[in-house]
């Protein structure tokens, strides 16, 4: 095949089923010959997998990364009128989560070279009526967990970590899941450990907040027939549960194979100034679930790429304070400049971890070929 006619799809969720087909369709066969398909030992087995990769003592598995992160915030019962600190650039179920769980969001700018929530930004919009800090592990690299976690001691607040993109990121050693009050996962088929379709999860080192997750996910039930709240229909089923414990034996080598992936797009983009490059934190462990560029012309490039079979995308193009729904927290245009000028030039570049060391550097030829070397 020539250079010419490579193409590069954005995603191949197909290579990780090829690798693991074996094990896979042994388990699932057994689960479908068992006849029970919801709850019980498999759950369980993987809920421990999870924790213990986390280095957290409790995990409850859940139907998605959005019920994961409501049943999280309902856990701390917030009161009506309750604020939680979030970033604007993030995916909308961030924010519609701490809605839906009778919380008001409020929002605070990113860092300027990481797109991280912001601690300073975040202090100078703690309030009165602030319970909370929510951030997120943006792109595969976890927020600046040592001062926030150091705000949230000192002005008594939870913290809530969104790990959805950050499966095995690392800051200072520590896992994503493991240094907040609770943590969420979303294990949608695209993450870096996804199911075959939606689950999620939430860990957390409080035995009593497990308690609560547990109970929640599975309509408010203390044991069978015993309801001490309403609680949701969320619990994960058992078929995502055996899938995504055999693909967790396998997820520290996809994380290194998506940093030396991403290693070799920052080395071949270096020179060129018109790209910024994703910029990693001292200490910090990413993970790539995505390469996000920011470049002057983002329809151009991405036009330009497509036309040679080489699929992008954009994460996030609109910043939750500038979506329609969420107008009636009174933000507008200009209020978190960082997030918008990111927002308005950044682009994901191809990323996966059957991706072919040809079709990397071919990303690069072209960019660069883009930019006229």
């Amino acid at each position: 095949m020539t250079r010419l006619t490579l193409q590069v799809p954005f995603l191949d969720l197909k290579w990780q089923y090829e690798q693991l087909a074996v094990e896979l369709d042994t388990e699932l066969r057994q689960v479908s010959a068992s006849g029970v398909y919801v709850g019980g030992e498999k759950n369980a087995a993987f809920e421990e997998a999870f924790a213990h990769f986390c280095g957290v003592r409790y995990a409850a598995a859940v139907a998605n990364g959005t019920d994961a992160l409501r049943l999280a915030l309902l856990a701390m019962e917030l009161r009506p009128g309750d604020e939680v600190i979030t970033s604007p650039l993030t995916f909308m179920a961030t924010v519609e989560a701490i809605s839906q769980a009778g919380g008001v969001p409020r929002l605070a700018d990113v860092e300027e070279d990481t797109f991280l929530l912001d601690p300073e930004r975040v202090r100078a919009g703690v309030g009165p009526r602030t319970r909370g800090i929510l951030p997120v592990h943006l792109y595969g690299q976890m927020a600046p967990m040592d001062p926030l976690v150091s705000l949230a001691r000192e002005r008594g607040l939870f913290l809530i970590e969104d790990a959805c993109q950050a499966h095995g990121a690392e800051d200072g050693g520590r896992k994503a899941g493991s240094l907040g009050t609770l943590g969420c996962f979303s294990f949608y088929p695209t993450k870096n450990l996804g199911a075959f379709g939606e689950a999620g999860l939430v860990t957390t080192q409080e035995q009593t907040l497990w308690r609560r997750v547990c109970i929640l996910r599975d309509h408010g039930q203390e044991r069978k027939d015993w309801h001490t709240c309403e609680g949701y229909n969320a619990r994960m089923d058992i078929l995502q549960a055996v899938i995504l414990r055999v693909k967790l034996k396998h997820l520290d080598v996809w994380n290194e194979r998506r940093r030396r992936i991403a290693a070799a797009y920052a080395c071949g983009l270096a020179d060129l100034p018109e790209v910024r490059l994703p910029v990693e934190r001292p200490g910090a462990k990413h993970v790539y679930h995505l390469f996000a560029i920011r470049v002057p012309d983002r329809e151009g490039l991405g036009r330009f790429l497509r036309e040679r079979g080489i699929l992008t995308a954009c994460h996030y193009p609109v910043p939750v304070h500038l979506q329609p729904a969420l107008r009636r927290l009174g933000y507008g245009p200009g209020d978190f400049p960082r997030a918008e000028a990111c927002a308005a030039g950044v682009l994901s570049l191809p990323l996966f971890p059957g991706m072919e060391e040809a079709q990397v550097q071919r990303v690069i030829e072209e960019i660069r070929h883009y930019f006229g070397l």
